[in-house]
């Protein structure tokens, strides 16, 4: 493999979205990620479809679009790590790892002898990541965390969603997981600072990650208006708590996003909308003074907005480099030419789809460029391989294996 981080292995005892996400963004950077998976089934999210990929006769295969989207460039090895037997080929392949990466609950794992105190000793300095609800210690340490629960436990939905008061007015999720993909990238990030000290001390270390500190971190100034004040903020819609105008209006034909982040960008834009009084009002001249008074602006502003389509905003405001943009479903997305021009689908060769469609990383490296990708791998697809050149076991043994069910 080629990358940044190539000569890297990783071995991911995660499962689902936070930690294949983090494994995944290693995997596109380089690294040889080795995915532990149960024999015969596999990744929970192998099945979470429908949708399937399909073959090339338009047919259903067994790989989700869910797990499709986590799991790019890894190998896949089978082991029944309840059994000693797989237990000892996991330690084995973590005395030959850089990292291990897993999401069991706290505990989970130091009763099959896998758990970082024993794979420490084993090697001294193998970087350790385990991602919970809720971390290692702390009152609510064996609870279970999913996404959906930590975005509102985490304080998210409390800010998110149209307030009480308008129509269908209630606390919402984000429409993706947010909570596990955020936790994915800080534990990305932690994994590359520990093997940076790693390399600098010859040390390994523990690495304690959770789902909850990360929605509260990623609160960002929402979290500081708080702290700030002591008010907690409540849901505005698609307003913004700091800047106005900076939110969603309908026009003619659909909606705008209107993002002005200055004076000069407000003066700018009333004067497209032939709103020219506004700017010399004092109640509204300033970005202070205008989310003071958003209640008495912004329906002056919607009043002015729906007399145009949204195509005809945004050429009569880009021109005026007036920051603003359509509201696009997933279709326009993938078809918008700047997105496909920074080539953001890529589409893999896959054993049984034939090739699936992925979503590319979107870092662009100068020197070490991220060109190898890999579809995300079938069940066990790489086993004979990583046991015969990592685990250094025989074909017979291999065989004797798989007949008791443990690969």
């Amino acid at each position: 493999m080629t990358g940044a981080l190539s000569g890297l292995r990783v071995l991911d005892l995660s499962r689902v979205l936070a930690g294949p996400w983090a494994s995944q963004t290693l995997a596109d950077m380089g690294a040889e990620v080795i995915k532990i998976e149960r024999p015969g089934a596999g990744d929970d999210t192998r099945g979470w479809g429908p949708p399937f990929a399909k073959d090339a006769s338009g047919n259903d295969t067994t790989e989700a679009a869910y797990y499709l989207t986590a799991n790019r460039g890894k190998k896949s090895l089978t082991i029944d790590i309840t059994k000693p037997e797989g237990q000892e080929i996991v330690r084995n392949l973590a005395a030959e790892s850089d990292v291990v990466l897993e999401n069991f609950k706290v505990g989970g794992l130091a009763k099959y002898g896998l758990d970082y105190a024993t794979l420490s000793k084993v090697n001294p300095k193998l970087v350790y990541c385990s991602i919970t609800g809720f971390g290692q210690d702390g009152p609510y340490k064996d609870r279970p965390g999913y996404d959906f629960m930590i975005q509102g436990l985490g304080g998210l939905m409390s800010i998110t969603g149209a307030p009480d008061s308008a129509p269908g007015g209630q606390p919402m999720k984000v429409g993706v997981a947010v909570a596990d993909i955020f936790t994915g990238l800080y534990a990305t990030i932690g994994i590359l600072a520990a093997l940076r000290h790693r390399d600098a001390t010859g040390e390994g270390q523990y690495i304690d990650l959770a789902l909850l500190d990360v929605q509260a971190a990623v609160l960002a100034n929402q979290a500081m208006n708080y702290l700030a004040t002591g008010n907690a903020p409540g849901r505005l819609g698609n307003a913004h708590p700091n800047i106005v105008p900076y939110e969603a209006f309908p026009t003619a034909d659909g909606y705008l996003i209107l993002a002005v982040g200055n004076d000069s960008q407000f003066k700018s834009f009333c004067a497209v909308a032939g709103l020219d009084a506004l700017p010399l009002d004092e109640r509204y001249a300033t970005n202070r003074n205008r989310v003071a008074n958003r209640t008495e602006l912004v329906p002056l502003i919607r009043q002015a907005m729906v007399t145009k389509t949204t195509d005809a905003w945004i050429d009569a405001l880009e021109k005026a480099n007036v920051p603003c943009g359509p509201i696009n479903t997933l279709d326009r997305v993938f078809d918008n030419p700047q997105v496909k021009h920074r080539g953001m689908v890529k589409q893999l060769a896959h054993p049984t789809a034939g090739t699936v469609p992925t979503v590319a990383n979107p870092i662009k490296f100068s020197k070490t460029p991220i060109t190898d990708e890999k579809a995300p791998p079938m069940l066990g697809q790489h086993s004979d391989e990583i046991l015969r050149k990592v685990a250094d076991l025989s074909d017979d043994q291999i065989a004797k294996l798989r007949d008791a069910g443990i690969v």
